[in-house]
């Protein structure tokens, strides 16, 4: 049976993604997934040879035939989302404003208005020195990033079906929006990084609500817990009121961004204390899964 782990935050910049690169370095038998499409940086501490790339198309974009038109500009006025633009003359489409919804095509008079697919985004299948890496790139500005998590998720366990791998540790999305929930649904077990800050509580609450809703077994830990000790005891009391998995906190250490600049996991550093707390900490999470 393939278990998958996710590690996410209520918020961005907790630590998650040096937290999952650690992980897939600690870890035997698995595959590594970057679910954190809107603004991916997993691979950044992976060394990866990228094997396979395939776009990503979510829906279609309206593109007007000027052969056709006949310039009524019928299109233009319609348009609720200023998408469509005139120049010399002519109308063309702003792909990065269009919303897909075809209004302008369905009511062009000279049917010169076409719906065509519109790439997305992209999805990767790499190798590392840690294992197979399943990873994407959503394009500027566009939507239904859950979509494209869905995919990278299939992908990794088809991947890991195919070689006989028993764990998929996945870098999940900040947040409690579409590509949480779509990181998160079947999970073996979910890893949430916090910290010590007012924002660090508030968005832990939120996500912790978010995998009861889904009903995932889940787990806590605190990075950089020593930077506010009130904090973190704060954090430990709302654990232990809402039967949560404290299971571990990691000090504020600058070899973490050390690794980060050579673009390695922090616990290939040696001497560092956060390396050692990863280490006691995937021990535990390893357990729960």
């Amino acid at each position: 049976m393939i278990k998958e782990l996710v590690i996410v935050s209520g918020k961005g910049g907790t630590g998650k993604t040096s937290l999952t690169a650690s992980f897939a370095r600690l870890a035997q038998s698995k595959v590594i997934t970057d679910c954190d499409v809107d603004a991916a940086d997993l691979h950044l501490v992976l060394n990866h040879r990228i094997l396979k790339e395939e776009s990503f198309s979510d829906g279609k974009k309206g593109y007007i035939n000027n052969k056709l038109c006949s310039g009524c500009g019928k299109c233009k006025s319609l348009c609720r989302f200023d998408a469509i633009e005139q120049k010399d003359n002519q109308f063309y489409i702003e792909k990065t404003f269009c919303e897909g919804c075809a209004l302008c095509s369905e009511f062009c008079p000279e049917q010169a208005i076409e719906m065509v697919d519109h790439e997305s985004g992209k999805y990767f299948i790499s190798e590392t020195e840690y294992g197979p890496f399943v990873h994407a790139k959503l394009n500027i500005a566009e939507g239904n990033s859950g979509k494209l998590v869905t995919l990278i998720r299939k992908k990794a366990r088809e991947i890991a079906t195919e070689k006989g791998l028993q764990l998929i540790i996945t870098d999940g999305s900040p947040g409690i929006g579409c590509p949480v929930i779509a990181s998160i649904t079947g999970a073996t077990f979910l890893l949430i990084v916090t910290e010590p800050t007012v924002s660090g509580l508030h968005d832990l609450k939120r996500v912790f609500n978010l995998a009861q809703h889904f009903r995932v077994k889940c787990g806590l830990c605190v990075n950089k817990y020593d930077i506010n000790m009130e904090k973190t005891q704060e954090i430990k009391n709302f654990c232990e009121e809402n039967e949560l998995h404290f299971l571990g906190q990691i000090p504020y250490d600058k070899a973490v961004t050390e690794a980060q600049i050579m673009g390695k996991a922090v616990i290939e550093l040696k001497d560092s204390q956060a390396a050692n707390a990863i280490i006691e900490l995937w021990e535990k999470v390893f357990k729960q899964i």
